[in-house]
């Protein structure tokens, strides 16, 4: 009977042991990761510098998902890397609005990697996902000391699809409008608590409309 008590203490010994280590390589894990810091930053954001590399491809087939690293369809047909830029600007510009005077002065430059928004089959039948990514690189505003280095954002959106789009515009809510203030929404996280916007993904949902993504 001693050898058998002897094993059975010494295996739930090794068993308190396991979860103990489990546990504590779970929550250094969880404190050390970029992505999951909720530390808090105060930035004066004197300027947003955007750009949209022209090596970026863009495509106009009309298929449920184009191949192409530019794809949008929220505007007539024209210049995409420039309709993008704008869209980017007028986003980021009105995410910094109110963090002007506050916190260290900084410079913050975005460099748009990917732009897949809905091509016109995928929003007149069941939607989908606009699939948006970016490189951010925050600067000293006088400087240019690197503050947050260059790191990839991930911002994919829902997009509205079928009766819901057409109903969504009809209100005003029009795919610019939707990607305007989510991207507002992301970088405002992004410069407050870095790896919320990726962590909480800004999903609206089919019933979304203007007064709702305003209030956000």
């Amino acid at each position: 009977m001693k050898p058998l008590r002897f094993i059975l203490v010494a295996v739930a010994a090794l068993g308190l042991q396991a979860c103990s280590t489990v546990d504590t390589a779970t929550r250094a894990s969880t404190m050390d990761s970029p992505i999951l810091s909720t530390r808090s930053l105060s930035f004066a954001v004197k300027d947003v510098r955007v750009s949209v590399p022209e090596s970026l491809s863009v495509s106009e087939a009309n298929l449920f998902y184009p191949q192409g690293d530019i794809v949008w369809r929220g505007e007539a047909r024209g210049d995409r890397h420039a309709q993008v830029a704008a869209m980017f600007d007028a986003g980021m510009k009105r995410g910094v609005a109110s963090m002007k005077n506050t916190g260290q002065p900084v410079i913050v430059d975005i460099q748009v990697a990917r732009f897949h928004a809905l091509s016109e089959k995928a929003r007149y039948s069941f939607g989908g996902v606009h699939n948006i990514k970016f490189v951010m690189t925050v600067r000293d505003a006088t400087t240019g000391a690197i503050i947050l280095p260059a790191r990839e954002i991930n911002s994919d959106l829902k997009g509205l699809g079928g009766n819901a789009a057409i109903e969504a515009e009809a209100r005003g809510f029009t795919e610019k409008v939707q990607i305007t203030e989510h991207l507002a929404r992301v970088i405002q996280l992004e410069l407050t608590r870095p790896g919320t916007a990726e962590q909480k993904k800004t999903i609206f949902s089919d019933n979304s409309d203007v007064a709702v993504v305003n209030a956000l």
